[in-house]
C-alpha cells in the first residue's frame, strides 16, 4: 500500500516487480507468499462485527486480489507467473496444492517500532517465540506451516529496493525465523 491508508501502491508493485525479475536473471526460482492486510484486516472487520470465518475469506479475497496485482506487474517484465489459492477460482488463480506450490518454487521487532521507539529488532527467532510472543509477524497458521516444513522466514524491509537480492545472495538483513 506504500504511503497509502489502505489499497495496492502502483509504485510498490511495480518496485516489487522489478526485484523480483533481477532475482529471478540470476537463476532463483521464487515463490512469494502474499498477505492482504492492505486491503481488509481481519482485527478490524472483528471489531465492526465480521464473524470470524467471513473475515478469513474477506481476507482471502483481498489476498487474491494483490497477488494479481503483483502478477500483472511481474509478467509485464516478461517473467511467467502462478497465482494460487485454496479459495476455488479457477478463472483468476490455480488451486494451491503443496507439491504443485513447491515446484513453483524490515524485521522483527518486540514492540512495533513506529509506535516506540524504545523497540528492539530480534536478528534471529524460533518459530515458537513468534507464536508464544505473539509477534505479528504473520498470522499463527502461516508460522505453524513454515514450523512443520522447515522453511525459513527472513523477514525484511522489502520497500527498499535491492533488498530481496541481497537476501538471495546470503547478505543477513531483517530478521530469520528458525
Amino acid at each position: 500500500m506504500g504511503d497509502q491508508e489502505f489499497g495496492i501502491s502502483s509504485d510498490v508493485i511495480a518496485s516489487y516487480a522489478k526485484q523480483i525479475k533481477e532475482i529471478v536473471d540470476l537463476g532463483v526460482e521464487v515463490s512469494i507468499v502474499i498477505g492482504g492486510g492492505n486491503i481488509f484486516r481481519g482485527l478490524s472487520g472483528a471489531a465492526q462485527g465480521v464473524d470470524r470465518v467471513t473475515g478469513d475469506h474477506m481476507g482471502m479475497l483481498a489476498t487474491v486480489i494483490n497477488s494479481l496485482a503483483l502478477q500483472n506487474s511481474i509478467e509485464k517484465l516478461g517473467v511467467p507467473t502462478r497465482v494460487q489459492t485454496a479459495i476455488e477460482m479457477p478463472k483468476v488463480a490455480e488451486p494451491f496444492i503443496k507439491r504443485r506450490a513447491q515446484r513453483h518454487l524490515d524485521g522483527i521487532y518486540d514492540k512495533d517500532p513506529v509506535k516506540y521507539p524504545d523497540a528492539k529488532k530480534y536478528e534471529t527467532v524460533t518459530y515458537n517465540e513468534v507464536l508464544a510472543k505473539d509477534l505479528k509477524v504473520m498470522d499463527a497458521t502461516a508460522i505453524s506451516l513454515c514450523r512443520e516444513n522447515r522453511l525459513p522466514i527472513i523477514v525484511f524491509n522489502s520497500l527498499i529496493e535491492g533488498n530481496l537480492k541481497k537476501v538471495v545472495m546470503g547478505e543477513h538483513i531483517g530478521t530469520t525465523v528458525v
